[in-house]
């Protein structure tokens, strides 16, 4: 608090004033303590006085002059509101800048005017700049977070907050150009560019024109703008919170709709826009309401094109974005739809079947136009389980209609932001840190308040929270840093009031709980508030208005605000009904049944609503607004909590839209809400001015005593200002600044003005009579000057005077002549014109008399001749009448008759001739490939047989070289004589020739040496081969693994367009049938005109494209076979099934029969096996065969390659060399050759022996071939891998889906053993996993879930395929489960994906088959129960009690046999339950499943039975005791 000394005389305060809020004023007086009155004197001279009861209420004091204009607030001397509002009074107007610190917030004034202060080159001077070296800018805000980001690798967030039209929404886009040019490249890059194109998007589809802003944003978004390792941008991304979607139905007064609606409307004209049938914004409902059609200074056609050039620069297709264009324009025909009351008392509403704009509606988005009349006009209920139609009053069905266009406008504006987040997302890496750009509303409070001002106010609340916690850190760091003492600074923490708003039975808890009541309502839950937070617990924050019962009052941290609570529940349920919803999803038009089944499918997602349904069994508590808006909300704390956060305050200076019109009012408002006077009394707590001892120096060096240095400021400051102010609390002294508390600046400022005040007195007296004398000197030496030049200008005025009157007495001459002479032709030339007038008056008399006796004889002839015509047309009119009736009545009977046609399966049969056609042609084709296959493969065989012959050729030369060897080896037996004499002579010779063979000896040694070398050299360059062939192998799967994934992707994005068709059609089909069902009436059920019944039908089945009986795993194993490729076959089976029966007929033994002989596994004869399911359900291992093969071709051609080289060598041997050392190593070298020819052919045989087994899997499937793995496996080693999987490629994934359980009929499906479609999606399953391919595994759980889903709603009242697919569920859980555990057991080899969340989904898909299986047999046994157990099968001697009963139920009217016609008996019930045990028995489901299902179905026959024996008193009798026991006996007999 400041001195009591600086209220002296002559000093300035502010003063209250109920228009300006704070005036100046000026103490004519010192004030003393004691002083009741303080008298003042106000800037317009005006004397008054203030009351101060004691020294706290004195007047705030002013800051110095030096102090004017501040460019930070928290540097004033004195921090208090006045002193705030007068700074930025004084920088607005009269230094025409819009921007203000105040401490780490930005205070930014709308100044409703574009200044020049955005350009490349202020960006390029605030850039790498320092904070507190330039002037306050949004720019220097966003380059200190830019700088925080880069140098200490924090992420950072820039909170923008103000009132609408404070220019938030302008603010973000400054700060994000900002970014976009400091970030990017000299020039914007594509990543930029794009980040900017979202504003204009944004803009268009979520602001508005409000009475206090013409581009007010209606949603709040937090954009997180992500930079690289660089600094440069590589991503962004977007988050909304809180769509205003009640301003698509409604505007107040001077307002507008969304900017895209008059946006459209004015492109009408475009040659694409025609067909959108739009008009100008007056003619449509949704538009007109404010009155508000343009805003001046825009164009709203140049805008859509510039938000069209967004939409194409964010990659959004000129054909989608006529998809959004149809989608807007449906809204606003929607809105003129015209719904019309009707009945007694106005309970119903209908529209006209020619309405042109629900026409015009449904034609846009591709939906039934009479269902959409119909729905909007009737709702669907659900009671004592059966369906009932209801029609709604005019009121309720406009109120639908809203809701309608509210839910197509919030999901259009959902897919809009996560279309823009994938444009926008990071493609070049990671983000490596983000700046995010709060754009967030501020403070709201108006007449009246609700929902919308509720949340916004509970943001702010949050935010504030924030903010004050976040500037009392930085106030506590300062203090640290400089090494004060510092005592804990009080802060205003508005933590109780969030708790009353989001705590444990807060308004948001007891909201929520009562849009969960079925009857809740305003009323009741403003009484809960009452209740809970003034009489149980009164909460500080919470009051109750003194003439209203149904607002509350909540004290806010910047205002307190009544809420009226009518229409909170609504907005916070934001329902819409289910059946509008379902038209929708059936629609034509990709994009709004992707809108709406992307809804559906979302489970975790934060929805824009919920769906009301009329099924009250499968209803569905959907996530509140109020609930989504708090969870949402905490996301953006918890992120805003781990960023350094940068503040800018929007201040809206006046309500008019003048430009730098300043209204105090205003501003103070806003400066109390936004939070910048928390700052200003978190700075005053402590030490709000801060001086650095230099700066102190050259302020205040007069004051100081001592050497004037500047190098000993400090010292000197440290010893005299304790001099100055006494008083030592006042100020502390840090490291390097001096700190000062409130007020002491100013006492400083006095002081230094008396010093220099008496050094100015001294020096003011020598300059006055200085300037006096000066002056004196000017004075006289102008007078004479002055006296010369008057006396010459008397005289100059005289002559010229004589002159002007000599000149006037001519002029007054010749102008009298003039006017007498214009006064005669003027007289002459009006009688002329008389005389004429006159004349021609009389002439045009008679003629008009003539004139008149001609136009009198006309008319009678115009008479007489319309009188005949008359009777004409009447004559003809009637015949033409007549006629239209008997063609009406012909054209009435010709369209029933076509409708009868329709209806006919032999139309059907006439539309799908055209099918039969192309799939004769799909059968020649498939056939020519077959005999293609064929001759492939006899080629490959006569290929085979050639070689085989090739290779027996060798071995018989092999084998006559040996001959020939042991032959030359022998000694010859038969010496003659001749030959013995020639020896001994050629013994003498034996010594030379011994040792020349020593030294061919040693030669032969050599060259063996050499062979062997060489035959390393051959395995060497064999084992190079073999490494090359196997890079060649990887190369091929790797370039094969390419290719199919290229193919998956193509297919996945082919399967979801036809999964989403699929859906579509499904709905329409659901549509149809209920509207169907609504036309008919049923015999012998009539109800009141309120209501009509419905009775669901089951679905038809499809066809079935599966029939097998068991599937066990397969180890692989080497078995030949010659059965047809399964290319043939599966061509063969897809296009014409009469190829595989002909097969099987025509042929005694099949292939499979072969090797089941072969393999000693007996035949099953109740087995049937179809070739064309076989095939479909392994048509995946067909990338196998073509892997193998492939590999079987090079392995051909190499072995070929080595026979042919061993060949050459051969003969150069043999021809080389002839003796019998050279014979023996060229023997070994082609044992060595032979031997790896013979590991080739094995290697050889064995890829074939894999590649014909699986070919034959592929055809056939064996039923129990499990022996037959067990039998093979032991002539092999065990395999690392896991063996017996199944192959499935991913564009086959659908095919394979579809096969199993989409398309099975129902025939077919009942057939299968149990379990059959999970355990061979669960063997697919295991192959994608064993190939390490996560993201096929998760697809395929995801398609199986998805698809059992599908079929278990599509026969959702057969008991029979629910049990089926329960079934299939259980075992498709069981063994992810049991393979997903990690064992120890050898058996079982545990999977290596992470499958948590497709094994809870398949958990809840089994609970959800269970109970719809007991809700198919509660409903069987609903109408059985009564009379099986009450009224059937009479003792003998107790009919008369029977009768008794039989004619009570007739007389209440609802004997449901009257219904059925036919008598419901005990046998009936009991016939029913077996039917449901055999199911379940036929399915294989666990017993301990049975036993609960028949105890829920035993609790709910006895709880029926009770329920209506305690409603009848002809029941309270002996005899219908003994009766009803009689009847219990045969139930619990079976039971």
């Amino acid at each position: 608090m400041a001195t009591l000394e600086l209220y002296s005389k002559g000093a300035s305060v502010w003063i209250p004033d109920p228009d300006a809020v704070w005036v100046s004023a000026q103490l004519l007086q010192d004030y003393t303590p004691g002083v009741k009155h303080l008298q003042l004197q106000l800037s317009n001279g005006k004397e008054v006085h203030c009351a101060v009861g004691s020294p706290s209420d004195l007047p705030p004091l002013g800051n110095p002059d030096i102090l004017e204009g501040e460019n930070d607030l928290t540097a004033l001397s004195f921090l208090h509101e006045p002193a705030v509002l007068h700074n930025l009074r004084v920088r607005f107007l009269d230094y025409s800048s819009i921007y203000t610190y105040c401490g780490i917030v930005l205070v930014a004034i709308n100044p409703y005017d574009q200044l020049h202060i955005y350009g490349e080159e202020v960006i390029d001077a605030y850039s790498g700049q320092d904070m507190a070296e330039m002037e306050p800018h949004i720019f220097s805000v966003a380059e200190e977070a830019y700088r925080t980001m880069t140098r200490e690798e924090k992420n950072q967030s820039i909170i923008i907050s103000g009132e609408s039209g404070s220019g938030k929404t302008v603010s973000a886009k400054f700060t994000m150009r900002y970014f976009a040019v400091v970030g990017g490249a000299a020039q914007q890059t594509s990543v930029e560019e794009r980040v900017l194109a979202s504003n204009p998007i944004m803009e268009s589809i979520g602001n508005a024109k409000t009475t206090r802003n013409d581009n007010s944003s209606r949603f709040g978004k937090y954009i997180e703008i992500g930079f690289g390792r660089k600094g440069d941008i590589i991503g962004a991304k977007m988050r909304t919170y809180l769509l205003e979607k009640s301003r698509v139905v409604f505007q107040a007064s001077s307002e507008r709709n969304y900017h895209i609606f008059y946006q459209l409307c004015a492109s009408r004209e475009l040659p694409e826009m025609r067909a959108l049938k739009l008009d100008a914004p007056e003619h449509f409902y949704y538009t007109n309401q404010g009155g508000e059609m343009l805003i001046p200074g825009t164009d709203d056609a140049s805008d859509l094109e510039r938000t069209r050039n967004a939409f194409t620069i964010l990659g959004v297709q000129p054909d989608q974005q006529m998809e959004l264009f149809r989608i807007l324009s449906a809204v606003l025909h929607l809105g003129n739809v015209n719904i019309q009351s009707s009945g007694r008392n106005s309970d119903k509403s209908y529209i006209d079947t020619g309405d042109r704009s629900l026409a015009v509606f449904s034609k846009l988005l591709g939906v039934e136009g009479p269902q959409m009349a119909h729905w909007l006009c009737h709702r669907r209920l659900a009671v004592g389980g059966e369906m009932l139609v209801k029609p709604r009053s005019g009121q309720q069905a406009v109120e639908a209609r809203d809701a309608l266009a509210k839910h197509i406008y919030g999901q259009l504006f959902s897919w809009t932001v996560h279309r823009l987040n994938s444009a926008l997302r990071s493609q070049s890496g990671k983000t490596k840190s983000f700046i995010g750009v709060l754009d967030i509303y501020g403070f709201e409070t108006f007449d009246r308040n609700s929902f919308e001002q509720f949340c916004i106010n509970y943001a702010n609340e949050k935010l504030q929270q924030q903010f004050n916690r976040h500037v009392f850190h930085l106030e506590q760091e300062e203090y640290i840093r400089e090494e004060l003492a510092w005592s804990r600074i009080e802060f205003s923490d508005n933590q109780p009031c969030i708790n009353l708003i989001e705590g444990q039975l807060g308004l948001l808890d007891l909201l929520d709980e009562e849009c969960r009541m079925p009857k809740g309502s305003a009323e009741s839950w403003v009484q809960k508030l009452y209740d809970q937070h003034l009489s149980s617990r009164p909460h500080p924050h919470f009051q109750k208005p003194r003439m209203s019962n149904t607002a509350f009052i909540i004290l806010h941290f910047a205002d307190t605000v009544q809420y009226e609570c009518d229409g909170f529940l609504d907005k916070n349920r934001d329902t819409v009904f289910e059946e509008l919803v379902n038209i929708l999803k059936a629609s034509q038009s990709e994009l709004v049944a992707e809108l709406f089944q992307q809804q559906e499918n979302a489970t975790s997602a934060v929805a824009n609503g919920s769906v009301r349904s009329g099924k009250r069994s499968t209803r569905e508590h959907k996530l509140t607004v109020g609930f989504q808006f708090r969870q949402s909300l905490q996301m953006l704390m918890d992120t805003l909590n781990s960023t350094t956060p940068h503040y800018v305050r929007c201040i809206k200076p006046n309500d008019l839209k003048q430009p730098f019109l300043f209204d105090p009012k205003r501003i103070v408002q806003q400066l109390r809400a936004c939070g910048v006077l928390e700052t200003i009394r978190i700075s005053a707590a402590g030490f709000p001015s801060r001086w650095t001892y230099e700066e102190f120096f050259s302020r205040y060096r007069v004051l100081l005593r001592g050497s004037q240095s500047q190098q000993e400021a400090q010292a000197l400051c440290r010893g005299t200002l304790p001099q100055v102010i006494t008083d030592p609390d006042q100020y502390c002294f840090g490291k390097t600044k001096v700190f000062f508390r409130a007020g002491q600046v100013a006492l400083l400022e006095r002081l230094r003005g008396e010093r220099l005040h008496v050094a100015a007195v001294s020096i003011q007296s020598r300059v006055r009579g200085w300037l006096s004398r000066i002056r004196y000197n000017k004075i006289l030496r102008a007078t004479v000057t002055i006296q010369r030049y008057s006396r010459g200008a008397l005289a100059r005025r005289l002559a010229l005077t004589v002159r002007y009157t000599k000149a006037a007495l001519v002029i007054q001459k010749t102008f009298r002549m003039v006017m007498v002479r214009q006064l005669f032709l003027l007289i002459r030339q009006a009688t002329i014109t008389i005389q004429a007038f006159t004349r021609g008056t009389l002439a045009r008399c008679r003629c008009r008399l003539l004139v008149a006796e001609r136009c009198a004889v006309l008319l009678q002839a115009r008479v007489r001749g319309w009188l005949a015509r008359k009777e004409y047309v009447r004559v003809r009119a009637a015949v033409v009448f007549m006629q239209c009736c008997v063609r009406r009545r012909a054209a009435r009977k010709q369209l029933l008759k076509l409708k009868t046609e329709a209806r006919s399966v032999e139309k059907y049969r006439e539309l799908n001739k055209g099918m039969e056609v192309k799939l004769m042609q799909l059968q020649l084709r498939a056939d020519q490939a077959v005999r293609e296959s064929a001759a492939l493969r006899e080629n490959q065989c006569a290929e085979r047989v050639a070689f085989n012959a090739e290779l027996e050729a060798l071995r018989v030369k092999i084998q006559k070289l040996e001959s020939q060897k042991h032959e030359q080896s022998q000694p010859c037996s038969d010496i003659n004589e001749k030959e013995e004499e020639k020896r001994r002579r050629a013994e003498e010779k034996a010594g030379q020739e011994i040792l020349q063979l020593t030294q061919e000896l040693q030669t032969l040694q050599k060259e063996k040496d050499s062979f062997h070398k060489e035959r390393e050299e051959l395995s060497a360059q064999l084992l190079e081969q073999e490494k090359a062939q196997e890079e060649c192998v990887n190369q091929a799967v790797t370039q094969a693994s390419a290719a199919l994934t290229a193919a998956l992707d193509e297919e996945r994005r082919r399967y979801q367009c036809l999964l989403r068709e699929y859906t579509r059609l499904e709905q329409r089909y659901d549509n149809l049938r209920e509207m169907s069902l609504l036309t008919k009436n049923p015999k012998g059920h009539t109800r009141t005109d309120s209501s009509q019944s419905l009775c669901p039908e089951p679905l038809s089945p499809s066809p079935s494209m599966l029939s097998l009986q068991s599937l066990t795993p397969l180890s692989l194993s080497p078995v030949p076979s010659a059965l047809p490729s399964p290319e043939e076959v599966r061509r063969a089976s897809v296009t014409s099934p009469r190829f595989v029966r002909s097969f099987s007929v025509g042929s005694q033994e099949t292939p499979m029969d072969q090797l089941m002989e072969k393999m000693n596994v007996s035949k099953d004869p109740t087995v049937k096996m179809r070739g064309e399911d076989l095939a479909h359900a392994y048509d995946a291992v067909r990338v196998a065969n073509k892997f193998l093969e492939s590999q079987l071709r090079k392995q051909r051609s190499q072995c070929e390659e080595e026979t042919e080289a061993l060949r050459n060598q051969l003969t150069q041997a043999v021809s080389a060399s002839s003796s019998t050392a050279q014979q023996q190593s060229q023997q070994e070298l082609l044992e060595a050759r032979e031997q790896e020819c013979v590991r080739l052919r094995r290697e050889l045989k064995e890829l074939r022996s894999t590649s014909s087994l699986r070919q034959l899997l592929t055809q056939t499937l064996i039923p129990d071939v499990q022996s037959l793995s067990s039998s093979l496996s032991s002539s092999r080693p065990k395999a690392a891998a896991v063996s017996g999987l199944l192959e499935c490629r991913r564009r086959d994934e659908t095919k394979l889906i579809k096969n199993l359980i989409t398309d099975i009929r129902v025939d077919s499906a009942l057939t299968l053993p149990p379990g059959l479609p999970a355990s061979v999606l669960f063997l697919c399953v295991r192959q994608a996993d064993c190939s390490r391919d996560q993201s096929q595994v998760h697809l395929l759980c995801s398609a199986a879930v998805t698809a059992m889903k599908a079929a278990l709603k599509k026969h959702g009242n057969n008991v029979d395929m629910t049990a089926l697919w329960l079934k299939n569920a259980c075992v498709m859980h069981d063994l992810l489960t049991q393979h997903s555990q990690t064992l120890d057991s050898d058996k079982v080899i545990p999977l290596t994906t992470d499958l948590s969340d497709p094994i809870h989904t398949l958990s809840n898909l089994r609970i959800q088959a269970y109970q719809q299986l007991l809700s198919i047999t509660e409903t069987r046994l609903q109408n059985v129960i009564v009379p099986a157990l009450l009224e059937s099968e009479t003792i003998p001697g107790l009919s008369g009690s029977a009768v008794k009963l039989a004619s009570s139920r007739r007389r209440s009217g609802s004997d449901p046999r009257t219904l059925a016609g036919v008598a419901h008996t005990m046998t009936l019930m009991l016939r029913e339950l077996e039917t449901l045990y055999s199911t379940m028995s036929c399915q294989a489901l666990p017993s301990t499943l049975m036993g609960q299902a028949f105890h829920q179905l035993t609790y709910f026959i006895s709880a029926s039975g009770l329920n209506n024996l305690l409603l009848r008193k002809d029941m309270c009798c002996w005899s219908r005791g003994m009766q009803i026991r009689y009847q219990y006996t045969p139930t619990n007999v079976s039971l």
